[in-house]
């Protein structure tokens, strides 16, 4: 007999080798979860009623389902066993305070590795609407996420200050930044915080991920010479707005309306330090009788033979593709309003890197089928992806994505 809280194990028969979740178990098979959970040190010495594997993947489905309860989510990932008499009574679905006490177990490090491991851009030489010239197009940007108002979660994440009632907000936050392709909505790199951390501080720990062909656009509240020249390290090339007050002095004009300037530190206010070389593009937005916005943007292209005004001004609206990602992330994977569910800062970080997981999954199955359709992967609708893919898993779960013996083959939804 099991002891409480363990599994009595068969031969060639494990229940984790029954778990499939469609395209997330496709995304992250269970051979790539093991080797992540084993890097992490969270390879349990016993058999579990909930060992690592499987909640990670419950992890993941609660973030495919959110809104759903512990008990519900658990019943979505074993939906079918039962039917089964040799696991009628081999497996139970556990209680909300086991998941929690699983949950907890795991911690966020294989959630965080498992993102690192696989989440990159995924668009290819011929995904409409991913590249300009050589470029690919990639947009950095932050958002908050309301958390549940515990005493540890408000204490380490903070809460924003408001003008009403008694000065702060009803619910603690945790702050994300992010980089994602502009053509797929992938995000290919995250970090989590607390309030404390500046947005411009969290993003500068993305910048690793860049590389040579990439051209990050960014909002003017990005613009610095450190964060730029921390951005521009890796090679990349950058698109960024500015502040209508910077100062921008005109070295060089240039034939497409441009003009070459420099940017320097805020502390280097008489401009001795050694300053980095942008070029200008102004251009303004609205109506011809002068009350239009004007937009200033810097760049690192420094040749307009290379990368024409006219084409950088337009090209710049891509950078909203970021919020409508983060919107795809937090209204409609989540829930207007969107509330984390989990109650410690380390379920919070765990539960961060779920979602992005989950939506990364998501984005890469839409653009498969953009490309096999020859469409843009944003005349894809996120919404019903969302909804097929939650009814395939409905529809499919139980279905073991290894194969059960020699000779047998099995095939994950």
């Amino acid at each position: 007999m099991p002891r409480p809280g363990q599994l009595k194990s068969s031969v060639g028969d494990r229940f984790s080798d029954r778990i499939a979740l469609g395209v997330l178990t496709r995304a992250y098979p269970p051979e790539l979860i093991d080797e992540v959970v084993a890097a992490c040190g969270r390879t349990e010495q016993r058999s579990r009623l909930l060992p690592a594997r499987v909640v990670v993947y419950f992890v993941l489905a609660m973030c495919l389902f959110f809104g759903q309860g512990y008990e519900e989510v658990a019943r979505l990932l074993v939906q079918g066993l039962e039917r089964e008499s040799r696991w009628a009574n081999g497996w139970r679905v556990p209680t909300t305070a086991a998941i929690g006490r699983a949950r907890l177990r795991l911690g966020p490090e294989p959630l965080r590795a498992l993102f690192a491991r696989v989440c990159r851009p995924v668009a290819a030489e011929h995904t409409q609407g991913a590249w300009y010239r050589r470029w690919r197009l990639v947009a950095v940007d932050g958002t908050t996420f309301d958390l549940p108002d515990t005493a540890a979660n408000a204490e380490f994440f903070g809460r924003p200050g408001t003008s009403r009632g008694q000065g702060r907000s009803a619910y603690p936050q945790a702050r994300v930044a992010a980089l994602a392709e502009c053509g797929t909505h992938a995000i290919f790199a995250a970090e989590v915080a607390s309030l404390s951390v500046h947005e411009t501080a969290l993003a500068e720990r993305l910048f690793p991920a860049l590389a040579e062909d990439m051209l990050v656009l960014a909002d003017r509240g990005f613009c610095g010479l450190d964060l730029w020249r921390s951005a521009r390290a890796g090679g990349a090339d950058l698109l960024w707005r500015v502040r209508s007050v910077a100062v921008l002095p005109v070295i060089a004009p240039l034939h497409d309306g441009s003009y070459l300037s420099e940017i320097v530190a805020a502390r280097d206010r008489n401009r001795r330090e050694d300053p980095e070389r942008v070029r200008v593009i102004e251009y303004t937005i609205g109506s011809r009788g002068g009350d239009g916005t004007v937009y200033r943007l810097i760049t690192s292209i420094l040749d307009p033979a290379d990368a024409p005004a006219g084409e950088l001004a337009a090209l710049y609206a891509q950078r909203w593709e970021i919020e409508n990602t983060l919107d795809e992330l937090k209204n409609h994977q989540g829930a207007p309003g969107l509330v984390l569910r989990s109650q410690h800062p380390r379920g919070v970080e765990q539960e961060i890197f779920a979602f992005l997981l989950v939506h990364h999954a998501l984005r890469d199955l839409m653009h498969q089928a953009a490309m096999r359709g020859g469409h843009d992967p944003d005349r894809i609708s996120f919404a019903r992806t969302l909804r097929v893919v939650r009814r395939h898993v409905t529809g499919q779960a139980a279905l073991s994505p290894l194969p059960t013996g020699p000779g047998t083959h099995s095939e994950p939804a």
